[in-house]
C-alpha cells in the first residue's frame, strides 16, 4: 500500500507506507506533522481523516499541523478549525521558503494575519538552513527568521525552530534578538554539545525519526541529556520515517516507534516518557480543546 502526495518543493512522493507500530498505552501528541503533504487533499477531506484515525488507533490523539508557506499555513488553520480537540496549528514561511517568494512582504503579513486565531499556538517553522540557501540568499532568510522571532514575542506563542547545518548561526540569532519564552528546536539535529547549551538556556528540543537513524551517534548522545520537561516528539511526517522503515511514507501513526527508542536509549519506563511528553506539548502548545 502506497500514498502520493508532494514535498514543499513540488516533488512527487509515491512511498509504501510502513506498518503500525504497537499501540503506546497512553495517548501521546505528535509536535510537528504536515498532513497536508502526506494525503494532498483538503482539510476536510476523508483522506486527512484516515490519517488522523489511524494515528489515533495507536495512541496518537492530537498533533500539531505546522506551517511552511503563507499558502500552506492556511489549509493548517483550517485543519485546525475542523478538528478541534484533536489538532492546532502553527504558522510561518519555511526559511527555504522566505528567500525566494515574489513578495516576501506581503507572504510575512499573511502569516502575521493567521498567527492571531486562536488555534495557531506557535510561530514556525522558521529559522535557517544553510543546506538548501546559498551564501547570497541567506541574509534574507536571517532576515525573515527575525521577523518570526518578533512575531512569536509579540504574541507570547511558541516559537518553532527549523535548523539544518546552521547551528552556530540559529543561537546568535536567538542571543541577538533575545528568544521567545518558548523556544523549540523541531527535529534537533545538533550533537550534545549544543543540546547542553539549549538545554541552560531553557530551549525544547524536539526528536523526530532521525533519532533512530544508524549514522545519528550524535543525537543519541544529545537526548540523553535532556531534562524531561524540555522534551517533545515527532514525526516530520511525511519525512524521517523511524528505523526499521525508513525510506517509507511517515505518518504521525510512527510515534510509539519512536517514543519507545527515546525511552531505550535515556534508560525511561516507555510509559512514563509518553505522558511527559504528552503533558510537555500541553504546556508548550496549550489546550488542544
Amino acid at each position: 500500500m502506497s500514498e502520493k502526495s508532494q514535498d514543499r518543493h513540488n516533488r512527487d512522493i509515491d512511498r509504501p507506507l510502513p506498518p503500525l507500530p504497537q499501540p503506546l498505552n497512553f495517548p501521546c501528541v505528535d509536535a510537528h506533522a504536515h498532513l497536508e503533504i502526506v494525503a494532498n487533499d483538503a482539510p476536510d477531506s476523508q483522506a486527512i481523516a484516515d490519517v488522523i484515525a489511524t494515528a489515533k488507533s495507536v495512541g496518537i490523539d492530537r498533533l500539531v499541523q505546522v506551517g511552511y508557506s503563507a499558502e500552506q499555513s492556511a489549509w493548517g488553520v483550517k485543519l485546525a478549525e475542523h478538528y478541534p480537540g484533536i489538532v492546532l496549528a502553527a504558522v510561518a514561511l519555511h526559511p527555504n521558503e522566505a528567500p525566494v517568494v515574489e513578495d516576501l512582504e506581503k507572504d510575512l503579513a499573511i502569516i502575521e494575519e493567521l498567527a492571531l486565531h486562536p488555534r495557531v499556538r506557535a510561530i514556525g517553522e522558521t529559522g535557517l538552513d544553510f543546506f538548501r540557501t546559498p551564501p547570497e540568499l541567506q541574509e534574507k532568510q536571517k532576515y525573515s527568521f527575525r521577523r518570526h522571532i518578533a512575531l512569536a514575542k509579540k504574541l507570547n506563542k511558541a516559537l518553532v525552530i527549523h535548523d539544518r547545518d546552521a547551528h552556530r548561526a540559529v543561537l546568535d540569532v536567538l542571543d541577538e534578538v533575545g528568544a521567545p519564552e518558548i523556544t523549540i528546536f523541531h527535529c534537533y539535529s545538533g550533537d550534545a554539545e549544543m543540546a547542553a547549551e539549549c538545554v541552560s538556556k531553557g530551549f525544547i528540543l524536539s526528536f523526530a525519526g532521525t533519532l533512530t537513524f544508524k549514522n545519528a551517534p550524535d543525537l543519541r548522545a544529545a537526548v540523553k541529556i535532556v531534562p524531561p520537561h524540555l522534551l517533545l516528539v515527532e514525526t516530520d511526517s511525511p519525512f524521517l520515517a523511524p528505523a526499521p522503515h525508513r525510506g517509507t511514507l511517515n505518518t504521525p501513526a510512527q510515534i510509539p516507534n519512536i517514543v519507545r527508542f527515546m525511552a531505550q536509549e535515556r534508560g525511561d519506563d516507555v510509559d512514563e516518557l509518553t505522558k511527559i511528553l504528552s503533558d510537555n506539548a500541553v504546556r508548550y502548545f496549550g489546550s488542544f480543546t
